[in-house]
């Protein structure tokens, strides 16, 4: 094994009812978890959403609404699958963007603590792009020379993303195989809610990353424009981003 783990490492990749990280759900998960002695071990579930999954989400990973309608809903699986990735830290395909939010919002609409402030997020789509800029299939390609069997199921998209890190690592020696390097490396900006919607300056301070205030700091809208904070804690945005910006409001108060 090229990786030079210090913890457990977890591979996952979520099939979804549609992009949308607040309104959409997850309808399958597959996690393989890699521990320090590179032994494997792995589980995937299939999850009733509680929602019609949608006909172009359905087109592309082949799971339809009959499928998932006896599976159990998320939250009778959140505790076991809490257990599975335990303190291990997190790698997947496109994992930063949209796969780790995901999860995360799972765990939180369903009161289950999930800590990724404390993990090592390793994102191998973003070290792909950096290094070729290409999609997961021709990744696997690229640097396995196989074509994926059954890919945008679950577990094949998962154990083919784990061999693309192993063959990263192998081709490019100039990358650290451990997993502090690798979550660096593959991070794309400095973002403090998984979402995106705040990231950290040169400066480190905490700025908004979209609408009529990006790049300004969160702290200052928020006694400039105290309405702002109340819009966002009552709009469409992901709990994870609101609980940030519940933290940051504390910190204004006593300020």
């Amino acid at each position: 094994m090229n990786l030079q783990l210090s913890k457990p490492l977890v591979v996952f990749d979520l099939e979804t009812t549609g992009l949308d990280i607040v309104q959409d759900r997850i309808v399958e998960i597959s996690l393989l978890k890699i521990e320090i002695d590179g032994k494997r071990s792995s589980i995937t579930k299939r999850v009733n959403p509680g929602k019609a999954i949608s006909a172009e989400s359905s087109a592309i990973h082949g799971i339809y609404d009959k499928d998932v309608q006896n599976e159990p809903l998320f939250k009778q699986i959140a505790a076991e699958l809490k257990k599975f990735i335990g303190n291990s830290d997190l790698a997947g395909f496109n994992s930063n963007k949209f796969d780790i939010p995901m999860l995360m919002e799972e765990f939180l609409r369903n009161d289950v603590e999930f800590d990724v402030s404390k993990r090592k997020c390793i994102d191998v789509q973003n070290i792909f792009h950096k290094m070729e800029k290409r999609t997961l299939e021709a990744a696997y390609q690229f640097y396995c020379n196989r074509t994926i069997e059954n890919a945008h199921s679950a577990e094949a998209d998962v154990n083919a993303t784990f061999e693309v890190l192993e063959a990263q690592l192998e081709k490019y020696p100039d990358l650290s195989p451990t997993a502090e390097y690798l979550s660096e490396f593959s991070s794309i900006n400095r973002s403090v809610d998984l979402a995106g919607r705040i990231v950290r300056d040169t400066n480190n301070a905490e700025v908004f990353n979209f609408g009529k205030y990006k790049g300004q700091s969160v702290l200052e809208i928020f006694k400039k424009d105290p309405g702002y904070y109340t819009w966002m804690m009552n709009a469409d945005f992901s709990q994870d981003t609101k609980k940030h910006l519940t933290a940051i409001k504390l910190r204004e108060k006593n300020s």
